[in-house]
């Protein structure tokens, strides 16, 4: 699903339409590609060594639904896998991926070891990933880490799916009523 092709609006609501906005493509898109999906993998490119505004537009709706909760009982994110994919002609991609799959893990996804590939093609003005030649389709460090990350990917979605997503005890949320005095939470203040 490529976020350009739809309308968007900056914000942390599930439903920015509720808050002003006459239209909000995403609770749609949600609902069909992360809602049921086990992996999410967002992908970006490099602008000026970071991700894209998209991207990070994008990880900004994905937090607006992390207050929802899955049939658990838990954070909607729970039991779902996380992964990034980073292209562009400059260096930035693990800072791009530090970035994005910190945000990932932070609103709930887990996040398997090696879960981000990355190609960076030489500074400047030159060819793109899938370019002939000089792209880095046959660049052999990309496509193993791609491997990697798409095996791990794939490795922890299905031990999650078959161990019923994250164990529930301990974090959910409706037994943390934090807005009760004496709360055993010994972070309450």
């Amino acid at each position: 699903m490529r976020t350009v092709d739809h309308v968007i609006p900056p914000g942390v609501q599930p439903d920015l339409r509720q808050h002003g906005w006459e239209r909000d493509d995403f609770p749609d898109l949600y609902r069909q590609f992360v809602e049921p999906a086990d992996i999410v993998v967002l992908a970006t490119p490099i602008w000026l060594g970071d991700q894209s505004s998209q991207t990070r537009l994008t990880i900004e709706r994905l937090y607006g639904w992390s207050g929802e909760l899955n049939a658990a009982g838990q954070w909607s994110y729970y039991g779902k896998v996380g992964g990034v994919v980073i292209t562009g002609n400059e260096d930035g991609g693990k800072h791009c991926a530090a970035q994005m799959l910190y945000a990932l893990q932070h609103i709930g996804l887990t996040v398997p070891p090696q879960a981000d590939a990355y190609w960076d093609g030489e500074a400047g003005p030159g060819p793109s990933y899938l370019d002939q030649p000089g792209g880095g389709q046959d660049n052999a460090w990309t496509t193993r880490n791609t491997v990697f990350m798409t095996w791990n990917l794939l490795h922890l979605a299905r031990l999650l799916k078959d161990k019923g997503g994250i164990p529930a005890y301990g974090n959910i949320a409706a037994d943390w009523d934090l807005s009760q005095p004496g709360h055993p939470n010994p972070e309450y203040r």
